[in-house]
């Protein structure tokens, strides 16, 4: 197997019919379930989309009743890679980057959901940890932490750059997570979102932001102005 699968490597060498039917079986013996409700393929790319054999894997899956539901979790940065996946009808749900930064899923991905019925999971919603206001230009992470190479010196500090123009648009009685949260709830297409969460605390935060409560209009209007198409920036 080949990971993470590219879209220059065949379907075959990353998601295989025999594997996505064994790893499933694994995955319910390992859950001691019966059914899995939400199975989400991690990495893709659209060359794959016309693939019969993952086709015909996710059917029997859903057929026999194995699994409840089939999502695709899309790569960073590329929301539309997966368009074609889903004209398939085969895919329930998409997992995408979305928060006050990275709203290039409205452009395409969200406007095909919301068409068709497509649920969306909203990842990485505090950018990483900077849409949190935790972050200092002498932040560090453990070694092999992903943070190491997301937040390079450079783009650090252009994001705590970024990070501090939206401050001010917090309103009183909340804060920067929370804000953050609200923005990526109040969007029609967005099912969930999957904040990270250390302590219980954290999850009570997080759980009070989906009171359905919306922002002023102004307000959810101004932070679209603080999008940041970083397609520059690794990984």
């Amino acid at each position: 197997m080949r990971w993470p699968g590219k879209a220059e490597y065949p379907i075959g060498e990353t998601y295989p019919p025999a594997h996505i039917r064994e790893y499933t079986e694994r995955s319910l013996e390992n859950l001691g379930l019966d059914t899995i409700d939400l199975q989400q393929f991690h990495v893709w790319s659209d060359a794959w989309a016309k693939d019969e054999g993952w086709q015909r894997a996710v059917d029997d899956l859903k057929r026999e009743g194995l699994v409840g539901a089939v999502g695709i979790s899309v790569n960073r940065r590329e929301p539309a890679n997966v368009l074609r996946a889903l004209e398939t009808g085969m895919i329930d749900s998409v997992q995408v980057v979305y928060n006050i930064f990275d709203q290039s899923p409205e452009d395409e991905l969200f406007p095909y959901c919301e068409e068709h019925g497509i649920a969306v999971i909203a990842r990485v919603p505090f950018d990483e940890g900077s849409l949190t206001g935790s972050l200092t230009a002498h932040s560090t992470w453990p070694e092999g932490d992903f943070r190491n190479l997301y937040f390079t010196k450079e783009n650090l500090s252009a994001t705590l750059e970024r990070v501090e123009r939206i401050r001010p648009l917090v309103p009183d009685g909340m804060d920067l997570p929370e804000l953050g949260l609200r923005f990526i709830l109040e969007h029609p297409a967005v099912s969930t979102t999957i904040p990270g969460m250390r302590r219980p605390r954290h999850v009570e935060r997080n759980l009070a932001a989906s009171d359905g409560a919306p922002l002023p209009a102004r307000l959810r209007d101004g932070l679209r102005a603080h999008r940041w198409d970083r397609l520059s920036l690794t990984p």
